[in-house]
C-alpha cells in the first residue's frame, strides 16, 4: 500500500525547506514570501529500513556464509510527501490560494502540520507576532470550516430511502455538531460503522495529524526546554503528546551533503539519533497503524507495508490481487532468526519456519514466503 503525507502550515513556517530535506535535493521552491509554492510538489521517498541490506547479504550467501551470488536488488517501502502551499485564515472561503489546496489534502492519508517555533526577523510571518498556538488554531479552523462546507452540501434523506442513507445522516449530524463546537472529527469516538459511513465524504479532520515543530539550532541545543514548550502547546490544544515532533529545517538541509556516518555524528551534537526524515516516517507509521513484512529471495529483497491486524491472505494480496484469492499458506520466520540462521534452508532444517493459514494475523518484521495455488 502507498503511504501519503501532506505537509501543511501557514506560509513561511518551513514546509518547503522540510520538503527539500526530505527528498535530499532542492526540488521545492523555498522562497521568503507567502504563496511561493504554487502547485503541490509530490515526492516519493524510500522508507529507511536497515533490515533489507542485511537480508540481501544473507540471500547472497550460502548457509555457511560463503558468497554464492550477487546481492539481490533491494526494494524499500515508499512514502509520498505532498508539499501543499501555505494556508491562511479564510482559506476555506477562498482567501490566499483557498480551496484549491484544501482539495489536495483530501488525497493524503495523514497530515504533517509544520508549526514555526523559531524566531527569525529575516523570515517574514503572516502575523505581527510569533504565536504557535494561534497558528495551529488557524489551520485547524480552516480544515474544520472546509469540512462544514462539505457537510452542509449533504441532504437529509426522506421517507423510505435507503436505510444506510438514514444511518449516514445520523453520523453527519453528530459530526457537524462536533465541528461546530470546535472539535475535529479525529477526536470523536466513532465506531467502525460510523467511520465507514462518512468515509466517502473525505472529511479533512478525520485524518491523523503529526505536529512538526520547526525550531532553531539554539532550541535544538536546549532540548528539555524545547520539549516542554511543545508538550505545553499540544496539551493546550487537547492533542496527544505523541503527535508532536521537532526538527530544525535549516540543519536538515545542512546534513544533505554529508555521508551517513557524518550525518549521525553531526546530529548527535543535538542529541538526535536520526534525521527528520526517519523520525517523520516512523511517526507516520505509528499514527496510521502500519507495519511491514519482508520478502527475501534471489529476485529481490523487499518491504511491504500493511496495516496492523492484516491477515495473511490479505497481506499476500498486497503483492498481487490474485495471491489473496489463490492463497494456500504462508511460511514465516522472525527477521532476527532468519538472519542468525543464514536464510530459509537452515530455518527449515531447525524447524523455525511457521506455516500459517489465511486467517493468521501478520506481525511486523516477519520474513514471509507465500504459497499460491494455480
Amino acid at each position: 500500500m502507498n503511504i501519503s503525507v501532506g505537509i501543511v502550515g501557514l506560509p513561511n513556517v518551513g514546509k518547503s525547506t522540510l520538503f527539500n530535506a526530505l527528498l535530499k535535493k532542492q526540488v521545492a521552491l523555498a522562497a521568503n514570501y507567502p504563496f511561493a509554492t504554487i502547485e503541490p510538489n509530490v515526492g516519493v521517498v524510500d522508507v529507511p529500513d536497515e533490515r533489507l541490506k542485511v537480508l540481501a547479504d544473507v540471500i547472497a550467501r550460502d548457509p555457511s556464509g560463503n558468497l554464492r551470488m550477487t546481492r539481490p536488488p533491494i526494494v524499500p517501502a515508499i512514502v509520498q510527501f505532498y508539499d501543499i502551499a501555505g494556508l491562511v485564515k479564510g482559506a476555506s472561503t477562498g482567501e490566499g490560494l483557498g480551496n484549491k489546496f484544501l482539495a489536495h489534502i483530501r488525497e493524503v492519508a495523514a497530515i504533517c502540520h509544520v508549526v514555526r517555533l523559531f524566531e527569525d526577523s529575516n523570515v517574514v510571518h503572516v502575523s505581527p507576532t510569533l504565536d504557535p498556538l494561534s497558528d495551529i488554531e488557524v489551520i485547524e479552523t480552516e480544515l474544520m470550516m472546509a469540512d462544514l462546507g462539505t457537510l452542509d452540501k449533504q441532504k437529509e434523506p426522506r421517507g423510505n430511502e435507503d436505510k444506510e442513507l438514514h444511518r449516514q445522516w445520523e453520523v453527519i449530524k453528530k459530526v457537524r455538531e462536533s465541528i461546530n463546537k470546535g472539535i475535529p472529527v479525529r477526536k470523536l469516538e466513532l465506531n467502525a460503522e460510523e467511520k465507514k459511513l462518512i468515509k466517502p465524504l473525505s472529511l479533512l479532520t478525520t485524518k491523523p495529524v503529526i505536529f512538526l515543530f520547526n525550531v532553531s539550532e539554539n532550541q535544538l541545543s536546549e532540548r528539555e526546554k524545547t520539549l516542554h514548550s511543545i508538550r505545553s502547546l499540544l496539551t493546550k490544544r487537547g492533542e496527544n503528546e505523541n503527535a508532536g515532533l521537532y526538527f530544525c529545517a535549516k540543519l536538515e538541509n545542512e546534513v544533505l551533503s554529508l555521508s551517513e556516518s557524518e550525518q549521525k555524528e553531526y546530529l548527535a551534537q543535538y542529541q538526535l539519533n536520526e534525521t527528520g526524515l526517519n523520525r517523520l516516517i516512523q511517526k507516520a507509521y505509528e499514527i496510521l497503524g502500519l507495519i511491514s513484512f519482508l520478502t527475501a529471495g534471489e529476485i529481490e529483497v523487499r518491504a511491504w507495508t500493511i496495516t496492523k491486524g492484516t491477515l495473511a491472505a490479505q497481506a499476500a494480496g498486497t503483492i498481487h490481487t490474485d495471491f489473496e484469492k489463490k492463497f494456500i499458506k504462508a511460511d514465516l520466520v522472525p527477521y532476527q532468526t532468519f538472519v542468525e540462521l543464514n536464510g530459509w534452508l537452515k530455518c527449515r532444517e531447525e524447524g523455525k519456519v511457521e506455516s500459517v493459514g489465511r486467517d493468521f494475523e501478520m506481525k511486523d518484521g516477519y520474513v514471509v514466503e507465500f504459497k499460491i495455488g494455480s
